[in-house]
């Protein structure tokens, strides 16, 4: 049957159908094999009946920040839990792996690098966003948030790949996650030349950057670790969970390896930062302690001075030297001779 000749336009207004501005491409697979393309004008309904008739076929709709009535419709369509329907709602959502029946639910956060020509305390250097996946026997929903993922190249790639696709909607899950977690590796290399940056101005003379640009990028790691760390749990289910065919887990279990390195590298630039935040801080203890010294040094110069001119400045009638011709000049000098025998004491301890 030549699916693109049976496929029938939208149907008329009045009839229940999903809101096209949310999708973003739809497709159905035979063998591998895109037959049907429909994309935002897909008859939902009608092509995932075609999924389920045919042998060796599934169907991937991509949908993006689909609104309540899309969702509604979708999962009307597909037969969807309401539960997971509500989680995709809330767009602040943690990483996690539910399974409904046949329909697994995974929830993933996707990064982005952003590029800046320097440090700053309000730098943007990873973006994040989600991605929802709803997996079935014959289907794959995925729903990104945001921009950090389009799945549009991920699409071609596995278009000029039909042996890949035969596995089926799992297929499509793994190569979205081996997509995300390559990206993962790819922000925590660029991120370590932003480290090495810092790290080098922290140590260099005159220390250009403050703690306030190091605590920026410890804050942007942060938000890169909270979208690293948590898809462990998940990537561990689907790489030992025995409802995947067997080949289909042992790419999962490679999927796995390589976000441990991502982990690894991740952690490794945590440990980095806060060594270098704990050296700023105690540079600039070090430096306030400088100051206050040297203001302690100049104020004991001027004291020892001001205590000589108050004494004489008591009135008294017998001070030595004060009925002298050149007392005055001499109490001057010893005044300034004082101070600087002072000053080069100071100076000998390093305090000016």
């Amino acid at each position: 049957m030549d699916v693109r000749r049976d496929w029938q336009p939208p149907r008329p207004a009045g009839r229940r159908r999903a809101d096209h501005t949310a999708i973003v491409d739809c497709d159905l697979f035979v063998d591998g094999v895109a037959v049907d393309s429909p994309g935002p004008a897909a008859d939902l309904a009608g092509l995932y009946a075609q999924a389920r008739e045919r042998e060796g076929a599934f169907m991937w709709l991509d949908l993006h920040e689909p609104t309540q009535a899309a969702l509604s419709r979708v999962a009307e369509v597909f037969g969807l839990h309401p539960l997971p329907i509500e989680d995709v709602l809330h767009r602040e959502q943690r990483v996690k792996i539910e399974r409904y029946d046949e329909v697994v639910f995974l929830v993933v956060r996707a990064a982005q690098y952003v590029e800046h020509e320097q440090l700053t305390t309000t730098s943007e250097i990873v973006s994040t966003g989600f991605v929802r996946i709803f997996a079935g026997p014959r289907f794959v929903l995925t729903m990104s948030q945001g921009t950090v993922m389009e799945l549009g190249s991920l699409r071609s790639d596995l278009g000029s790949d039909p042996m890949t696709l035969t596995q089926g909607p799992w297929a499509v899950v793994h190569a979205i996650l081996d997509r995300i977690v390559d990206g993962y590796v790819d922000i925590a290399a660029e991120m370590q030349t932003d480290v090495d940056e810092a790290e080098a101005a922290v140590f260099a003379a005159g220390t250009p950057v403050t703690v306030e640009q190091i605590y920026q990028l410890k804050r942007q790691l942060m938000k890169f670790k909270a979208a690293v760390l948590p898809l462990q749990r998940p990537l561990a289910i689907l790489s030992g969970r025995q409802f995947l065919p067997r080949e289909i887990r042992r790419y999962f279990g490679d999927v796995a390896d390589q976000h441990a390195t991502a982990v690894e590298q991740v952690m490794l630039l945590d440990d980095v930062l806060n060594a270098l935040l704990q050296a700023r801080l105690t540079q600039v203890s070090v430096d306030q302690n400088d100051d206050m010294r040297k203001i302690a040094s100049w104020a004991a110069i001027a004291a020892l001075v001001t205590s000589i001119a108050g004494i004489y400045g008591m009135n008294f009638v017998d001070m030595p030297e004060l009925h002298w011709r050149y007392g005055y000049p001499a109490v001057l000098l010893f005044m300034l001779v004082s101070a600087g025998v002072l000053y080069w004491v100071l100076r000998r301890v390093k305090w000016l």
